[in-house]
């Protein structure tokens, strides 16, 4: 595309949602953003000896303001690293974007980038039997982790956007990927890029 485009992908666990932005990175000829994001964070808050697993636990451990347990783990000038991690992400996220066309997979780029020009963000989601199979086959984990990992994600979006995770309202466009292949769902975010440019 001539025009530059910002596209947020949010997504259930074990939904496509990473195969999905893959696709369209490579039609798009743009670069795709995930985890890479937090381990550059990390990076700037001074942690960069944290394997990535360990940012994304840090990143993710966080309950209510104020709980013993997480008062206890403190950044520079007393803000908390989990909120550390959080606005660097943004930083990071703000200035890719910057720079061009670019697709962004969680991170709450949807939210971080909603003033953006030319943004458009998708929410996809699928059956649970579907997302099950996926899991189990894909990433060889118990179908058990599906409401966990979705729990997380939902938590840590409405902590720092005050939103709900997974309300259609929030998205330009909602696809149930258990309903059409990968490929397919590609191609029909991008006709509606094409047709909202």
């Amino acid at each position: 595309m001539e025009k530059k485009v910002i596209l947020t992908i949010s997504r259930q666990y074990g939904s496509g949602g990473k195969e999905i932005a893959e696709i369209l990175a490579e039609k798009l000829g743009v670069w795709c953003y995930d985890r890479d994001i937090l381990t550059i964070a990390a990076e700037r808050i001074g942690n960069e000896e944290l394997t990535e697993e360990a940012v994304a636990q840090l990143n993710y451990k966080r309950g209510g303001i104020g709980e013993a347990g997480i008062t206890g783990v403190m950044g520079f000038g007393n803000i908390p690293v989990y909120n550390q991690m959080f606005l660097e992400q943004a930083k990071i996220i703000k200035k890719l974007a910057g720079y061009g066309s670019a697709i962004f997979l969680g991170r709450c780029a949807d939210y971080i980038l909603k003033e953006d020009e030319n943004h458009f963000s998708v929410f996809l989601y699928a059956d649970d039997e579907f997302r099950k199979q996926r899991i189990q086959n894909v990433y060889h984990e118990s179908a058990n982790h599906m409401k966990k990992e979705d729990k997380i994600r939902a938590d840590y979006y409405e902590y720092y956007t005050g939103q709900t995770w997974g309300d259609f309202k929030n998205y330009d466009l909602a696809l149930n990927t258990s309903k059409i292949d990968f490929e397919t769902a590609a191609e029909v975010i991008l006709e509606y890029i094409k047709k909202h440019m």
